[in-house]
């Protein structure tokens, strides 16, 4: 068992561990617009799916700071990460009772023809779409079990990051321990992105591969419903899995760690005494809440905090940093789906976005504002003035993202040009007898998209691509035809542009994670200082975490134009206008980096105030002649008349 008594094994576990903890976060948000299209869910329930797994963290997160030296750290760690795991397992549960995935107008087995052409009769076609009671009951319970699943992996997640990093930072050499933390915290933005390029993979499969009848094969290799259709849905539930399996494996090794091992070995033995000696006495002593009961750490937390909330420098940081978590965990979650929209791509194209450029941008500039913070020795004033410009300048260089876009194509009835066109397509459909569910786009030879080759009025398949005779599309009386797939809005050429401002934005943003850390550990007091981080990630988690996606997604289905319908019932969105879209979700993006920036700001000037302050304690006990020994608090002294 001498291996499971290295704080150098332990590190390597924990990063493993850590790495697939994070790989699951990653994976939903790069894998939510399948999910919202796979199950009708509107982006407002994605973003609740999304923030829901800090429901358990931030309920939990109080009993970490009091049970964190009194239990065994690493058997917690190891039972919370089989919580994840089962977790990420129950997620992908949805997909193996809730039958097969139906699109409409979709091929036929048998026949292999495609559904959907205008027929001259004055009755409703029904939709392909199987209503069964049965499977109305299995869908209801997918967005539940799907809540669950987020829940467990929260309520998991608890106890890994805080305990881990308390247990290297207790048996680990005082010179070795910031570079072991170093590497778990580059793996918490690895993490993530290793999971938006898992999905980028995973999502390139047809998500019911596993059950395809070998004749089905060749229809969803691109000949009829292709990776680039609307309707096409990937393999989503192979990622969970995956990820669950490593979690459980990564997991195991922790049942075999010791409470407490033996204090990792310097290489100067001599070196640990004196001082040293005297800083862990010193860090032992100001642990106030070592001894006490969980009824008075409990009673005792909320005088701390507002203790430490009347701290001016400390509250206007954590604001600051809630407002660019807030900006952080929108994006990460609906990025993806943004660029599907805008831009016309595919989602698995869009998470190689996310996962090869913005979170390296991001992981650049928390280094660099590491660097720079080292390089230069920065105060706490001067920490807060580069915080400040570097939102300023990420401010500069996210508000051309608002113009980089296209407006939303010409969708027949849906978004006319005018209200001739509008009228004469309503009444060609309506003459088809068309589906109020079907939802097949194909564009037609005049440039007007349509929602299937019914609401186009074609009435000849001419080819797997290709529609003839279609009555609705060019002059009145000259039928034209129709290529199956949407327009699109021709603004993939603005793509690299934006991605380009969109990672600068993001590498000018992350520069001030550092320093503004670094601001909060050098204004609290060292008995409160865990406590201050405690609150710090608890208000990260109430205030940003847990509202920003669901607001984000709120913004998103406010510009919906055209509802899908399955069933009778609305599901996830069809149509957005496109510049609504932008400009509401960069908006929020903008207004959340803005706010940052004030709190900033505000942080510099109270420094600044109480720098011009204390700088002039000294004078005025000079020109009063009184001691220098006096109190030096930084208010100005009264001379003695």
């Amino acid at each position: 068992m001498g291996l499971f008594n290295n704080i150098k094994f332990f590190v390597l576990c924990h990063g493993l561990l850590q790495l697939a903890q994070l790989l699951v976060s990653g994976y939903l948000k790069g894998s939510i617009s399948t999910i919202e299209k796979r199950y009708g869910l509107s982006s407002q329930m994605s973003g609740l799916l999304a923030s829901f797994n800090e429901v358990g963290n931030t309920v939990l997160i109080v009993f970490v700071s009091y049970f964190g030296s009194r239990v065994h750290r690493p058997r917690c760690i190891g039972i919370g990460a089989l919580i994840a795991s089962m977790a990420a397992f129950l997620i992908a549960l949805p997909h193996f009772f809730s039958g097969r995935y139906q699109y409409t107008d979709h091929v036929d087995n048998a026949t292999e023809q495609v559904s959907g052409l205008c027929e001259a009769v004055h009755q409703t076609i029904p939709s392909n779409q199987t209503c069964s009671e049965n499977k109305s009951h299995a869908n209801n319970a997918v967005f539940p079990i799907l809540l669950l699943g987020q829940l467990l992996l929260g309520i998991g997640a608890v106890p890994i990051q805080p305990f881990g990093i308390s247990y290297i930072d207790d048996y680990a050499d005082k010179k070795n321990s910031p570079f072991y933390l170093g590497i778990l915290f580059a793996l918490t933005v690895l993490g993530p992105a290793m999971g938006y390029l898992l999905s980028s993979v995973l999502l390139r499969v047809y998500v019911d591969f596993n059950i395809m009848l070998p004749g089905e094969k060749e229809i969803f290799s691109g000949h009829c419903l292709g990776r680039k259709d609307p309707r096409w849905v990937g393999a989503w539930w192979m990622g969970f899995l995956l990820a669950g399996t490593l979690l459980f494996l990564t997991s195991l090794p922790y049942l075999f760690f010791p409470r407490s091992m033996i204090r990792e070995e310097t290489a100067d033995p001599t070196a640990e005494s004196g001082t040293e000696k005297l800083k862990e006495k010193e860090e032992n002593v100001a642990d106030t809440t070592h001894g006490l009961s969980l009824i008075l750490f409990l009673k005792k937390f909320p005088v701390i905090m507002l203790r430490t909330l009347r701290n001016p420098i400390y509250l206007l940081v954590v604001l600051g940093q809630v407002n660019l978590a807030a900006m952080v965990a929108g994006l990460a979650t609906f990025m993806p789906k943004y660029i599907e929209r805008q831009f016309g791509q595919t989602a698995s194209f869009s998470n190689v976005m996310i996962g090869g450029l913005n979170i390296p941008s991001a992981i650049m500039g928390i280094i660099m504002g590491g660097v720079i913070l080292r390089r230069l020795s920065l105060s706490v004033k001067a920490s807060a003035f580069l915080c400040s410009v570097a939102l300023l300048l990420s401010i500069t260089f996210a508000m051309p993202l608002l113009f980089l876009g296209c407006s939303t194509q010409n969708v027949a009835v849906i978004n006319p040009t005018d209200s001739e066109s509008f009228a004469r397509h309503q009444n060609c459909s309506l003459a088809c007898s068309c589906s109020d569910e079907a939802y097949n786009p194909v564009c037609g030879s005049d440039g007007v998209e349509f929602l299937s080759p019914c609401h186009a009025g074609c009435k000849i398949d001419a080819s797997s691509q290709n529609y003839t005779n279609c009555a609705c599309v060019g002059p009145v009386g000259s039928p034209g035809s129709a290529v199956k797939g949407p327009c699109g809005n021709n603004c993939s050429h603005l793509l690299i542009p934006f991605m380009v401002f969109s990672s600068l934005t993001c590498f000018l943003a992350s520069l001030c994670q550092t320093p503004s850390f670094m601001m909060i550990l050098r204004t609290v007091t060292p008995e409160d200082k865990s406590f201050a981080l405690g609150i710090q990630y608890m208000l990260f988690r109430v205030l940003a975490f847990l509202p920003a996606p669901v607001l984000y997604g709120s913004a998103i289905d406010s510009t919906c134009i055209q509802w899908g319908k399955k069933c009778n019932k609305n599901t996830s969105c069809q149509y957005y206008n496109l510049d609504y879209f932008r400009q509401r979700f960069l908006g929020l993006q903008t207004f959340f980096v803005f706010g940052g920036l004030v709190f900033f700001v505000l942080s510099f000037l109270v420094l600044r105030r109480t720098d011009a302050a204390q700088r002039k304690i000294p004078e005025q006990i000079k020109r009063c002649g009184t001691s220098e020994k006096q109190d030096m608090k930084p208010k100005l002294l009264k001379c003695p008349k």
